[in-house]
């Protein structure tokens, strides 16, 4: 099957589910996110800006690409296969989301407080509002677009996607974990947290969860 068709059946296979299930599964999350944001149980940690922070200029060019993330997330339920991979992904994407909001419940953190006049960049105004500086540590941002792009690498190395496609792949998410910072919506230490419950959630299901591969890219014999 040529790359085209294989993306196109994917595409297809249970779409109203797949639909369906990242509607739902989003509009819960947030739900969860702005609870935990708005009504925190213990006092806020604030965490420090490091030496990479003050390297990295803010650059409000970069909030197309940190909004982006609701572009690149449900890239990788759209191109899921089959219905193990339907069952197995939300399955892994509430674990992770309820990895994060227990640490947010149990040890709310912040970003500290930024020298940008906000007042000069309206385009961030409804992020600032809606947004605040909250649930910081880890980054559930870059959390989830590094989920996704662990996702999106099994999806394309099987449907025999060429090394253009898979490292647009990760420089999507590269660009996103970039634009946390380059918007000031986290630092470096919720950046990093967020990409390792990202990669270790995704690798988990990953491998419990689904077939396992050869090295010549074929579904390993169980």
């Amino acid at each position: 099957m040529t790359l085209g068709r294989e993306f196109g059946a994917r595409l297809r296979t249970l779409w109203p589910v797949k639909m369906t299930g990242t509607i739902v599964g989003m509009t819960a999350f947030f739900v969860v996110y702005f609870q935990l944001l708005n009504h925190p149980l213990y006092p806020m940690t604030i965490v420090p800006r490091t030496a990479i922070d003050r390297l990295i200029a803010f650059r409000p060019e970069a909030l197309p690409l940190y909004l982006s993330l609701w572009i690149y997330v449900p890239l990788a339920p759209a191109l899921l296969k089959n219905r193990r991979e339907v069952i197995c992904y939300p399955v892994a994407a509430f674990v992770l989301s309820a990895i994060g909001f227990l640490i947010f419940l149990f040890w709310p953190t912040a970003v500290p407080a930024s020298e940008i006049d906000w007042s000069q960049h309206p385009s961030f105004s409804f992020l600032k509002a809606v947004d605040a500086s909250g649930n910081a540590f880890p980054s559930m941002h870059v959390a989830f677009a590094v989920f996704t792009a662990v996702w999106l690498e099994r999806s394309l190395r099987e449907m025999g996607a060429g090394g253009p496609a898979r490292a647009l792949n990760y420089l999507w998410c590269l660009g996103i974990a970039y634009s946390t910072l380059a918007t000031r919506q986290h630092v470096v230490p919720d950046v990093l947290a967020g990409a390792v419950l990202g990669v270790v959630v995704a690798g988990a299901a990953l491998r419990t969860g689904l077939p396992r591969f050869g090295r010549d890219g074929r579904v390993a014999p169980t």
